[in-house]
């Protein structure tokens, strides 16, 4: 196939051309005349599945013909005499033999690091100890860097290090994939080196950016009847240009380096690298341009020398189009109306980018049209169904129950799908009506119970057996072996899922995300023994690791010819359009990894790859994919309510452009944005809404007879400031939905200190007990513990109560001498005629002196109402004052009242009395009776946010009233109804 020489033979084909298609032609061209089989004798060997899946593709199509032997470079092992050597060890071993050494290290040195970093530290690290294996470098080269400038930093990252000693090892039996895969080339390498291969071996699309990789393709290249083909190569590089490209600290990121590197390790130069194929790339112009605008900084002077001799800008941009939108929906809009356009026409597109946030919104914009495309990324595992799903149920381990916790695993689509799944949901949301009515925080057996008794008949046993037993008294403290915590998992996930009528795992394992979490859990089990005891979230961050490393595809899904692809499959190729979204600093390119273990310097004398070795990958990508026959640029100006940076090839592209304006370029450039344009305004024009009305003020005005003719004297305040609250709830009944998620609230808070003072006052003082801090705070520990289930609540609560304790005990002292305390929450009531209104009130506490006169009390754990306030608004105390003289509360009889105090217990000690002198009962009964009266007319509306203290106050029914559509200064709108 090829002619004998002494110079290695490297071949390249330029930005642009449809890679594997020419990689087929060239080999076709060579093999002809040959015989049939002689094509069979070639190996073919190229980096990726996808580029394999494609050429195995073309010849699919045809003509008929025996075909090389198509492997792949990770495969080399698996033959040749290679495959003597034992399998690498998984990953997940050395990740977790990793997990337990700097677990114990911790356990020494609990400083160098936190414990909740334990299994990132372990992953990075298991990523260095790969990477020196696969660029051949040994612990000694590490240790004996000179670090005399950062010997505190390298001091910890040599503790880490240090422990990883023995696993880069030369026992054969434990291998990583890396080491096993250089320990192949290298024995490939010797082998050939004594017996050449007679036929014709060709390594294709790979750049040689691994140093193993690097290697196998000198030894290829240096073959009898060997060969390297470089893919994206630029020929129209000048010889300056390569020469300036020896730095490896100054060009490390440029799209050409790697091949610098490779020229240099097989001693050619530019002019000995030959094109396979005299096949021209779609946009020639193009090339040139984008060659010029990617030059290596030190030699941008490059522009003002070459720049003006640049020709044919109009060619070289006709195809581009340049989309800068405001935003990223914007930009995923637009490119989704392209792909419409290409799936409508029967054109191939491919959108590549590496923002997996603006894929997933390009898809759901898709979705309105019924297009799914074929995305090659697919979806994150730990985002699948069964991912979350086995988070959530591992999570079942690390704490108490909590409502949340309950009803999100109860009512996911793989929980309880075995048999009896309608059957299941309609008790699930029984029981979270339940909890958010009457708790408790904590679900347990205690609370299912209650739940079922107060569902008598309507809950079955079987079902509340299966709740029992899954999801109670799961929690596990302390640590237990990673294979027990793996079993637990496993059976509890497959009992949850398959549910209470079925056995089995219901559909947990199934379809492509479960058959992969399914995997995942196996090769836990398999190497569960290397993980040694853990606690329960140290498991859980594992499993959630584990899960977030793995992706799943649905290969039946997606249309042809519309597709997603990464930024490596640009080197794949075969679509008629590219578009290139996300075009943004750290976005594309990706910002360099941070390295805990080395910096930049240390990693270049130790001979490790460089930070800007992902930026040079990501640049040669984009140079290989913006030479395609039609090519989107897109970007948005702002994302996160923050301005971005565009790239810095897309950068230096417009900024060329915008510099050359005798050539054209920057007419070329506005005639790209104008295209952009044309699509942005499309998008736009389908965001379109016809335009709605701002909803009135409402001031409803419901018949008379359907008005409230019982109300709450804490409702009179709400009549006052906020009518349309008591509308909604006692004319609509509409009553807000307890949150699922109980919170030591203001609410408990409130409940629990008026039950100490009660019981303190009723119980304690009435029984004899002495009047001292040390019974006041023996009653609120047991108050709090019966009701609080929050240990750090309690602990804040008690601590505030001990802050104010002898404040109160002082001012109790007075209220004990003057009076003796009669009843505690009673109720009393009272009917306001006309308009014939009841009055419904419950007082804290009253008290009687020896005359018989009262004395009312109302503890507030928040701010309590000013003098003015009480004089205006918050009547509680004044309506309760007049209803005890007029109608008596409970056992007590209609008596004189002297004094009403609201007794503030929070986070000070305060009494603010009501102003019983300025508002008599006789002038409170009075104004009541008018403002009841008032809302009694049928022309008297329930006006929204009539009177709030702040604009910012928060009500229940705001969102009913449409509150935002309107302001304060917007008039009520009266509407009656019937």
């Amino acid at each position: 196939m090829f002619d004998t020489g002494q110079t290695p033979r490297v071949y390249a084909l330029p930005p642009g051309v449809d890679f594997p298609r020419a990689l087929i032609e060239g080999l076709t061209a060579r093999m002809e005349g040959a015989p049939p089989e002689a094509l069979a004798r070639v190996q073919l060997v190229v980096n990726t599945r996808r580029m394999a899946r494609r050429i195995r593709e073309i010849f699919d199509a045809g003509p008929p013909r025996l075909l090389p032997r198509l492997s792949l470079v990770t495969d080399l092992g698996e033959s040749g005499g290679m495959d003597r050597l034992p399998p690498a060890i998984p990953p997940l071993r050395r990740r977790l033999e990793l997990t337990q050494l700097i677990a114990k290290l911790l356990d020494r040195q609990p400083d160098l690091a936190a414990r909740a970093s334990l299994y990132d530290l372990a992953d990075s690290l298991a990523g260095l100890i790969d990477e020196m294996q696969g660029e051949g470098v040994s612990p000694d080269d590490i240790r004996n860097l000179d670090v005399s400038d950062l010997s505190g930093h390298w001091a910890r990252a040599q503790t880490f290090i240090g422990i990883a000693d023995d696993l880069i090892g030369s026992d054969t039996d434990e291998l990583d994939m890396q080491a096993r895969q250089r320990r192949v080339v290298e024995g490939l390498i010797a082998r050939w080196q004594e017996a050449p291969p007679e036929h014709p071996v060709i390594l294709a699309g790979s750049t040689g950016s691994r140093g193993t990789t690097l290697m196998l393709m000198q030894a290829v290249a240096r073959l009898p009847q060997g060969a390297v083909v470089l893919p994206g190569y630029d020929f129209a590089h000048r010889a300056a240009v390569w020469d300036r490209l020896d730095r490896a600290l100054t060009s490390e990121d440029h799209p050409q380096y790697r091949f610098r590197k490779l020229m240099d390790a097989l001693e050619i130069g530019p002019g000995e690298i030959r094109r396979w194929t005299d096949t021209a790339p779609p946009a020639p112009a193009r090339n040139r341009l984008v060659s010029l605008a990617l030059r290596p900084a030190p030699v941008t002077d490059a522009w003002m020398e070459e720049g003006p001799k640049l020709s044919g800008l109009d060619a070289a941009t006709a195809d581009l189009t340049l989309i800068e939108a405001q935003n990223p929906r914007d930009e995923a809009l637009a490119i989704a109306l392209r792909l419409r356009e290409a799936a409508e026409t029967g054109q191939s597109a491919a959108l590549i980018t590496p923002d997996r946030m603006l894929s997933r919104q390009v898809t759901a914009a898709l979705e309105r049209w019924d297009i799914v495309p074929d995305d090659s990324a697919g979806q994150p595992l730990h985002l699948s169904p069964p991912g979350r799903f086995l988070r959530h149920v591992a999570e079942l381990f690390t704490g108490r129950l909590t409502g949340e916790t309950l009803l999100t695993l109860l009512k996911h689509p793989l929980c309880h799908d075995g048999a009896g799944r309608g059957e299941h949901l309609r008790h699930a949301r029984d029981l979270e009506l339940d909890l958010r009515k009457r708790g408790p925080a904590f679900p347990d057996a205690e609370g299912f119970a209650r739940f079922a008794a107060r569902h008598e008949g309507t809950v079955p046993r079987p079902w509340l057996d299966w709740l029992n037993g899954c999801f109670c008294d799961r929690v596990r403290p302390g640590a237990q072996p990673l294979c027990d915590w793996v079993a637990d998992l496993r059976t509890l996930a497959e009992v949850i899922a398959a549910g209470s009528q079925a056995e089995g795992s219901g559909t947990l394992w199934q379809k492509n995300a479960g058959q992969k979490a399914l995997s995942v859990i196996e090769a836990l089990e398999r190497e569960a023994e290397r993980g040694g005891a853990m606690t329960a979230r140290d498991f859980t961050d594992l499993l959630a690791a584990l899960l977030q490393g793995e992706e799943v595809r649905d290969r039946d899904a997606g249309l042809t010819g519309i597709m997603i692809w990464g930024t490596l499959e640009a080197r794949v190729m075969g679509a008629d359009l590219l578009i290139l979204g996300g075009l943004n600093e750290g976005s594309w390119p990706e910002p360099a990894r941070p390295d805990p273990w080395l910096n930049r310097q240390m990693r270049d004398r130790a001979g490790l790859l460089l930070p800007e070795r992902r930026i040079g990958l990501s640049a040669h990508d984009f140079q290989q994919a913006i030479a395609a026959p039609e090519v989107w640029l897109t970007r948005a100006k702002r994302s996160d309510d923050a301005e971005t940076v565009p790239s810095r090839w897309l950068n230096r592209l417009t900024n060329l452009l915008r510099g050359l304006p005798d050539q054209g370029g920057r007419q070329a450039l506005e005639d790209m944005a104008a295209r952009g344009r044309t699509y942005l305004a499309w998008a736009e024009a389908l965001e379109e809404t016809t335009p709605v009305p701002a909803a009135p003020r409402p001031s409803p005005r419901p018949p008379v007879a359907a008005r409230p003719d019982r109300l709450n004297v804490t409702e009179i305040k709400r009549l006052i400031r906020d009518p349309y609250a008591v509308y909604a709830k006692r004319v609509l009944r509409l009553n807000p939905l307890d949150p699922l998620v109980q919170e030591p609230d203001a609410l408990l808070r409130g409940t629990a200190l008026h039950e100490v003072f009660e019981r303190f006052v009723r119980d304690d003082l009435g029984t004899g007990a002495p009047l001292n801090r040390e019974t006041l705070m023996a009653r609120a520990r047991e108050v709090l513990e019966a009701h609080v289930p929050w240990p750090t609540a309690r602990a804040l609560w008690l601590a505030r109560l001990g802050r104010i304790a002898e404040a109160f005990l002082a001012a109790e002292a007075g209220r004990q001498a003057s009076a003796i305390s009669s009843a505690f929450e009673q109720t009393g009531k009272m009917t306001i005629t006309p308009p014939g209104v009841t009055m419904i009130g419950r007082a804290d506490r009253i008290d009687m002196d020896a005359r018989g006169i009262l004395s009312i009390f109302d503890y507030k754990t928040g701010a309590p109402p000013t003098r003015d306030q009480q004089a205006k608004f918050d009547k509680q105390l004044l309506i309760e004052a007049a209803m005890a003289e007029q109608a008596g509360f409970g056992i007590l009889a209609p008596a004189p009242v002297s004094g009403a105090v609201f007794i503030g217990v929070g986070s000070s000690y305060k009494e603010v009395p009501a102003p019983l002198d300025d508002e008599p009962p006789a002038q409170v009964l009075e104004d009541l009776r008018e403002l009841l009266s008032a809302y009694a007319q049928p022309d008297q509306g329930y006006t929204s946010r009539r009177m709030l203290f702040k604009d910012s106050d928060v009500g229940d029914y705001d969102h009913l009233a449409r509150f935002g559509e309107w302001d304060r200064s917007t008039d009520p709108t009266p509407e009656d109804l019937a």
